[in-house]
């Protein structure tokens, strides 16, 4: 079946690249790089490995565009379900975390400026300017929070229609919810009490996997309303 006969199939596709794009800054390149309480191991690693973390930041500005195109995806996908909540979806899950990953990127780019011994930061002694870079990726972390909560609200509109389509399976969308509501409690965590914050993320892994499982559906066996409509009308008839 071509894509244009199968707008989920293209959802799919759209998912995967972001997957694939989005732990590389998130969790490979702090897993790697980045050592707890230990500034100038960050910036020697960081400097190691540059274009790592260049990369890093070009993954960041990647995926705020395939995230746009995504949720646009699922507004031709679900527009028929429900105009205003697959709006909703393009709002809180393309455009407004989209913004929030390209303002993001600049704290990175501060970091590398550091890293690369600009002329201006001389005024500050090399402890002071590798306390600055991790001050820059800390706010890094504290914008990733931010973004949690966006990343929790916009899976309840699109939950809802996953849930209320007929051609997907009713499970995905009441999995989305679960999803949402474990991304909401994550990002409060992280500001109210972020030292078990940790914790929740571990103890939410079975919820995390929820936009995984619409991912691999989307991807296996696609969507298309119009091909559920058209097996429906002549029941109707």
């Amino acid at each position: 079946m071509s894509l244009d006969r199968n707008p989920g199939r293209v959802a799919g596709l759209l998912y995967l690249f972001l997957v694939i794009l989005g732990p590389l800054r998130l969790i490979y390149i702090p897993n790697k790089l980045f050592v707890a309480g230990n500034a100038a191991s960050t910036v020697n690693n960081i400097a190691a490995h540059e274009t790592l973390f260049r990369l890093g930041i070009a993954a960041d500005l990647g995926g705020a565009v395939i995230l746009v195109f995504l949720t646009l995806s699922f507004y031709r996908l679900f527009e028929g379900v429900d105009r205003n909540l697959a709006a909703q979806v393009v709002i809180f899950g393309g455009i407004m975390p989209a913004l929030i990953y390209l303002v993001a990127v600049v704290s990175d780019f501060g970091v590398l400026m550091i890293v690369r011994g600009a002329a201006f930061l001389s005024a500050f002694d090399k402890p002071q300017q590798q306390a600055l870079a991790v001050l820059f990726l800390k706010l890094r972390d504290a914008q990733n929070t931010a973004a949690e909560s966006l990343w929790g609200l916009w899976l309840f509109p699109l939950g809802f229609l996953v849930y209320r389509s007929r051609f997907l399976p009713r499970f995905l969308g009441v999995w989305l919810t679960i999803n949402g509501i474990a991304y909401l409690t994550l990002s409060f965590t992280g500001i109210l009490v972020p030292e078990y914050q940790n914790k929740v993320f571990t103890f939410g892994q079975p919820a995390f996997f929820g936009e995984l499982a619409l991912m691999l559906w989307l991807l296996i066996k696609g969507a298309s309303p119009a091909a559920t409509v058209a097996a429906i009308s002549p029941k109707a008839g």
